[in-house]
């Protein structure tokens, strides 16, 4: 039978963290959590599940998960999130999994399934979100940018069927104050790879992400919270190349600055 690692990278995470914990506590055989300085009572909560809780300060989404995973002792990984959790029918899944025999696969994706404004959200971009969980440590590693962080797999993967929970916002709030946080990282990305905003991409870009989320992958099936993940997820991305803007013109507006 295989064994499994899971990790779980933490910060103030006490409102979620014993759920996520929960659903792999039958499955794991060793729990691993990277805490970046939490202030609440997530070491408690996650100390009743497991005695490898680790302390780093924060060094962003990609190298944080990476030394999770450096931590590990099995050949077998399971990255998760604090605000997800495994369905019933997925632990089954992992279950059967761990007594397969098939070695020419390297890693797996999930369909992660949100549920937000009081349901699942199964149309827009936001499903099936497919997410390289699960992976040989021999193969795999974190990379990307400051957000938007993925294991990278040198070798085969394939799929599971079941799903993913995810928990992300509990309101619109909360996703409004991780727009602001994530627009900002994602912004500097782009700056940094090159990219450039301007009036066009301000405009059309938008757009398009509506556009593909509400009718394209048919978001009005999902009522009102459909739409308003269309519409807030239109917002992401013009809040990201404005903010891009706003870098690639900050050279200049200092300079006027330093004239006047």
């Amino acid at each position: 039978m295989r064994k499994l690692s899971v990790t779980v990278i933490t910060f103030n995470e006490a409102e979620k963290v014993g759920r996520a914990l929960s659903s792999v506590s039958g499955l794991a055989d060793e729990i691993i959590i990277v805490d970046s300085g939490s202030t609440d009572e997530t070491e408690a909560i996650c100390r009743g599940f497991t005695d490898r809780f680790l302390r780093s300060e924060w060094r962003g989404y990609r190298a944080q998960k990476q030394f999770a995973l450096e931590q590990t002792s099995y050949e077998w990984v399971l990255s998760l999130d604090a605000d997800e959790v495994l369905s019933p029918a997925l632990v089954q899944e992992l279950q059967e999994w761990k007594q397969g025999r098939d070695k020419s696969v390297d890693g797996y994706y999930l369909p992660r399934l949100s549920f937000f404004m009081g349901r699942w959200i199964r149309h827009t971009s936001w499903y099936p979100d497919w997410q390289l969980r699960l992976f040989r440590r021999s193969s795999g590693e974190w990379g990307g940018g400051r957000v938007h962080e993925s294991v990278r797999i040198s070798g085969n993967t394939g799929r599971l069927q079941q799903p993913l929970e995810h928990y992300s916002y509990s309101d619109i709030s909360e996703y409004l104050t991780q727009l602001q946080n994530f627009s900002s990282l994602a912004a500097a990305d782009y700056f940094e790879s090159g990219r450039r905003s301007g009036p066009i991409r301000l405009l059309l870009h938008p757009l398009a992400e509506f556009l593909k989320n509400y009718i394209l992958h048919r978001g009005f099936q999902d009522g009102v919270p459909g739409l308003a993940v269309s519409v807030l997820s239109s917002a992401s991305v013009f809040f990201k190349f404005l903010k891009l803007w706003e870098l690639q013109t900050e050279p200049r507006q200092k300079h006027l600055s330093a004239r006047n």
